[in-house]
């Protein structure tokens, strides 16, 4: 393995799914639904509100407005991105720092290490500061900035490029969202499922790259 790349919310921190499975809930929503309406389907790439503010294409509070008019056309509820940043808020204890520590403990075994986020423009100066990018990552690459998010397979092979590997089957990416793994693995990347414990994960991990 030369390289790891890792998701954020999700993986450094608790997940945005669950906050907005939580969301839904609280309408009356199952949380598959739940997370459909306000992010998207988010196996696909696709033309939801959301998904087009991850690429850079609309701004959150344009984005939050399509969201709260798709939900009531489509379910007859009202499901607001404001409520999901308030509970992911509730739910943050921190950064995780085991993940942080499997971060060093990488690049201190000589890989290259990446950040591949699915972000919206209007987040940068909320999450960029939890961690310490430069010490941690080679590259980071955020969707809102180059106009492509996972799943596309463009956005995984630019990670790749970036960090200067050419063979997809040495890097490895790690991601909550199942259907973002299985992306990275269609394109040869190994591909690990974090989940909220993530020791399991990071496990896996160590025993991939032998830290």
């Amino acid at each position: 393995m030369e390289a790891v790349v890792f998701d954020f919310g999700g993986v450094y921190t608790a997940s945005p799914f669950a906050a907005a499975a939580d969301v839904g809930v609280a309408v009356g929503l199952d949380a598959e639904t739940a997370v459909t309406l306000l992010l998207g389907p988010y196996d696909l790439d696709t033309d939801h509100p959301w998904h087009r503010a991850e690429r850079g294409e609309l701004d959150l509070v344009q984005c939050r407005d399509e969201v709260l008019a798709h939900a009531r056309e489509s379910a007859g509820v009202d499901l607001d991105l404001w409520d999901l940043f308030r509970v992911m808020g509730e739910r943050m204890d921190g950064v995780r720092t085991e993940v942080v520590d499997a971060t060093r403990a990488a690049r201190a075994a000589g890989l290259r290490t990446g950040l591949l986020t699915n972000n919206v423009l209007e987040a940068r100066e909320f999450w960029r500061p939890l961690l310490p990018l430069d010490e941690l990552f080679d590259d980071v690459v955020d969707s809102c900035e180059v106009g492509v998010r996972k799943p596309d397979a463009a956005i995984y092979r630019l990670a790749l490029e970036r960090l200067g590997v050419n063979d997809p089957t040495s890097a490895v990416f790690l991601d909550d969202w199942p259907g973002n793994v299985a992306a990275a693995r269609r394109i040869g990347m190994a591909g690990i499922v974090v989940g909220e414990d993530p020791t399991p994960a990071l496990a896996e991990l160590a025993a991939l790259i032998g830290t």
